[in-house]
């Protein structure tokens, strides 16, 4: 069967966040989960590049808008692998495939006379990409709950779809089939939304030009909402594409609660207006939030930095608390505290320790070597039952989007195999000559009961598989969904090997140096006295003996490198540090460094300085740095090394 999944296409406007991240893994999850069953799976997703915030904050940094989303993009395809996201394709709004299909569409509605001409007047929200009707308003503000900032008055002449002319079609669809909005809390939202009256939805704007042109009026640009939401078809190579004959309608499109409106109505009617057919589901989930109960958001500036993360603890542990702490209708929390218990209860003691020590006892009573098993006990029965039971039950849960239920019911296998190790008590059954075939039996058992996790698991993390697999003397193909709750696939006679722990526990007190200057800064009350980061900097910067020799490999870890300074401003509340935009091969970078004193911004804006572009991202005042400018210093002089020729930003230095 054919699978087509899809993730909106996300805002290039800054780097990637936990929240973009979660949606992605969830996506994915289902996506190898298919794959596992195996359909024929095609999994989608992208960036939304053809709005006005994205021309706006290309303005704020002194760059084309192409130029800078093609940076930003660059680091979402980077989380993406570092994350494992296995997306068959990665569609951008700004290219050519994309664009005439918007165009054609665009065309065609206004032919049929569901587009037409008039003027606009009303309040919008930029960061929102939204037009609203004033009684909509929250006290003169955007009234979405993540946003509430100002609005701002626009009139101007525009293309506009008759979305009115749908709502009984779009509400007698929704009554007929109610699986097609999830969860049903999202559900019963859109259809008070849809019953409180649509509105004709504006399509086109005037007052700037950054977009897709409407063909026969290039004086507009096509609205962002209307040109995003193509791009599920526009990737599939609509209409004619074979992809778009394979595998249109979307089986399920994922998304954050916020934008299930534009999902859930807007694009439908788009369908039914082209009489298409419409996406068998649309989900949305929740967000995470602070500790303190806020949207974890780039717009509030309390987004959690998704490599930092993956660095630390690792792409299978963090999808794996992504996915398991977000549950169906509701906002997760994330703090760190949060990522590390959870890692070590779950990961650690339950399903690296099960791993662990029953791939010791097969090493220590049986050299290594899977026995050949006796005759099951109820135990053993007991066991295989649960597995077949929980098989049955991710199932179900996956077909629903719940990630979070299927992980917990994957867990009561895991305690299971945890409590069946205790039961049996293998090594008393080693010092009983006449138990030999019992500890065989369990021996086995164990074996088996890891094949399975390690099945059950794949989909949630991906790089555990081979790991596990590599224990147990045998490629991937060994784990196949069909054969979760069959059991006597794994040979005996193989040998295996304990290897290293899957998941160590993590001492959450181990903070870096970094961490600890950051920590020193937060709890420093005294107003205008330099905190312990600008101190730390201030040994950075001073002068210091020549240190021990390197050898030429050593230096050439580093990796130098001419960027381009874009924008630069002095961090609030410190004297030294100042926040530079740079670019570096086509890519946006963000560095903090402790120059405040000796330049003001406007002296560095359009240089070209250097930059160690391979060091390990770091905090700052809670910004993160990705990498370090260059200077030299001697006492209260500094000066930072800037390249005078016409050298290319990303020219290598040597």
């Amino acid at each position: 069967m054919k699978y087509y999944i899809t993730t909106p296409i996300f805002y290039p406007n800054s780097s990637p966040h936990i929240g973009t991240a979660y949606t992605t893994v969830a996506a994915d999850t289902l996506a190898r989960y298919h794959r596992l069953l195996g359909d024929d799976v095609y999994f989608l997703t992208g960036t939304d590049e053809n709005a006005q915030k994205i021309f706006r904050t290309a303005e704020e940094k002194n760059t084309d808008p192409k130029t800078y989303v093609d940076g930003v993009v660059e680091r979402f395809k980077e989380l993406w692998k570092a994350l494992d996201i296995s997306n068959d394709d990665f569609i951008r709004t700004t290219e050519e495939r994309h664009q005439k299909v918007v165009q054609q569409i665009f065309t065609k509605l206004y032919e049929q006379g569901d587009i037409y001409k008039s003027e606009y007047s009303g309040w919008y929200c930029t960061p929102c990409e939204t037009f609203w009707m004033e009684n909509k308003l929250i006290e003169g503000k955007c009234p979405n709950a993540d946003c509430g900032r100002d609005v701002e008055m626009l009139k101007e002449e525009s293309y506009f779809f008759r979305l009115s002319n749908y709502q009984e079609p779009i509400l007698k669809y929704i009554g007929e089939h109610p699986d097609f909005i999830q969860p049903v809390s999202r559900r019963n939202e859109m259809l008070r939304f849809i019953e409180g009256g649509l509105e004709d939805l504006c399509v086109s704007r005037t007052t700037f030009q950054w977009g897709i042109k409407v063909p026969f009026d290039p004086s507009h640009v096509v609205y962002v909402w209307l040109d995003a939401l193509i791009n599920y078809i526009s990737a599939l190579g609509y209409p004619n594409g074979e992809n778009y004959q394979r595998y249109w309608p979307a089986d399920v499109h994922i998304m954050g609660k916020d934008i299930v409106r534009f999902h859930a109505v807007i694009w439908p009617i788009i369908l039914m207006a082209l009489d298409l057919p419409l996406p068998k589901m649309i989900y949305g989930h929740g967000w995470y939030l602070t500790k303190d109960g806020g949207k974890i958001s780039k717009s509030r500036g309390n987004v959690q930095d998704s490599f930092e993360l993956i660095e630390r603890y690792g792409s299978d542990a963090i999808r794996y608390f992504l996915l398991r702490e977000l549950q169906v209708g509701t906002d997760g929390t994330y703090s760190e505290d949060n990522v590390v218990e959870r890692l070590n209860s779950d990961l650690a003691n339950d399903f690296g320790n099960f791993v662990s020590r029953s791939l010791a006892m097969v090493v220590k009573y049986r050299e290594g070597i899977v026995p050949s098993p006796g005759q099951d006990g109820s135990q053993e029965l007991e066991v295989k039952v649960l597995s077949h039971e929980v098989k049955k039950a991710v199932e179900k849960r996956l077909e629903a989007c719940d990630p979070a239920g299927a992980l917990e019911e994957i867990w009561r296998f895991v305690a299971r195999c945890n409590k069946y190790v205790d039961e049996t008590a293998p090594w008393a059954l080693a010092k009983q000559a006449d138990q030999r075939e019992r500890l065989d039996t369990v021996l086995y058992t164990f074996m088996e009961c890891i094949r399975v996790m390690a099945i059950f698991t794949a989909p949630f993390m991906p790089g555990l598989p081979a790991r596990i697999c590599t224990l147990l003397g045998h490629d991937e193909s060994l784990l196949r969904w069909a054969e979760a709750d069959q059991w006597g696939i794994l040979e005996h006679g193989i040998k295996v090997q304990k290897g290293e722990q899957l998941f160590p526990r993590i001492d959450i007190t181990q903070f870096s140096k970094v961490e600890e200057m950051e920590k020193l800064e937060q709890e420093s009350q005294v107003p205008n006295e330099p905190v312990q980061v600008e101190k730390e900097i201030d040994k950075i910067v001073e002068f210091e003996p020549i240190k021990e020799e390197i050898t030429m490999e050593d230096f050439s870890k580093l990796d130098l490198r001419v960027c381009k300074v874009l924008s630069a401003e002095k961090v609030e509340k410190t004297d030294k540090l100042m926040k530079l935009e740079v670019e570096v091969a086509g890519v946006v970078r963000t560095v903090v460094s402790g120059i405040a004193k000796h330049y003001a911004p406007e002296d560095l804006v359009n240089q070209y300085v250097v930059l160690v572009a391979n060091l390990k991202p770091a905090k700052l005042r809670g910004i993160t740095s990705q990498g370090m400018i260059l200077a030299a210093s001697q006492g209260e002089v500094l000066e930072v090394l800037t390249v005078k020729k016409d050298l290319p930003g990303g020219a290598r230095v040597k």
